[in-house]
C-alpha cells in the first residue's frame, strides 16, 4: 500500500499554517479518500486546541478523527488500532477528549514501551531514541501510515486484523 501522505509531501507539497487553528495541515487523498493531516503547533498537552477548531471548520465529527499517539503500555514497535476509550493518563488524548466533548474517535496507538527502572515517564517520552530504535523507526512509521490508510479504506475490524500486534 505504501505511505501515500509522505509520498505526496515528498513531491513538493508542504504543511500549511491553518488560519483558524493552532496547527499545520496537509490536505490530499489517501487511497482515494479525502484526508487532512494535522500537525498541532501547540504543546502535546494542548492538542485539543488544534483538533476541535479543525473539526468545526471542516465539519468533521469526532468519530471521523484518527489520533496517532505514543503508548507507554505497548512494547516499542507494536501497534494497536481502536475506537474510543479513555485517555489512560495521556495528556494529549485528555485534551482532545475535553475539546471534542467525547472520547469517541479512532486511535492508532504506537508502542514506545515503559521507562526502565524508576525513570520518569515524561523524561522517557521526551528522550531520543536509542541507536537500535532509530533503525526501526522508518519502517515502523510506514507501517503505522499503512494501518491508518487501511482504517480509512477498510474500516476498523479489517484494519485491526491486519495490523494489531
Amino acid at each position: 500500500m505504501g505511505f501515500q501522505v509522505v509520498e505526496g509531501l515528498a513531491d513538493g507539497e508542504k504543511f500549511k499554517a491553518h488560519k483558524r487553528a493552532k496547527a499545520l495541515t496537509w490536505e490530499g487523498r489517501v487511497d482515494g479518500r479525502r484526508a487532512l493531516l494535522v500537525k498541532p503547533t501547540t504543546y502535546m498537552n494542548e492538542t485539543g486546541q488544534s483538533v476541535a477548531p479543525l473539526c468545526s471548520f471542516y465539519k468533521v465529527s469526532p468519530d471521523r478523527v484518527i489520533a496517532v499517539h505514543d503508548e507507554l503500555d505497548l512494547p516499542f514497535g507494536s501497534l494497536r488500532l481502536k475506537f474510543g476509550g479513555g485517555d489512560n493518563g495521556h495528556n494529549g488524548l485528555r485534551s482532545m477528549r475535553q475539546s471534542l466533548g467525547t472520547g469517541d474517535f479512532y486511535r492508532a496507538r504506537v508502542g514506545i514501551g515503559r521507562p526502565p527502572g524508576r525513570m520518569d515517564p515524561a523524561a522517557f517520552v521526551l528522550r531520543d531514541f536509542s541507536a537500535a530504535e532509530r533503525n526501526e523507526v522508518p519502517p515502523f512509521v510506514e507501517r503505522v501510515a499503512d494501518a491508518v490508510a487501511a482504517l480509512m479504506a477498510q474500516g476498523l475490524d479489517r484494519a485491526q486484523s491486519q495490523f494489531n500486534d
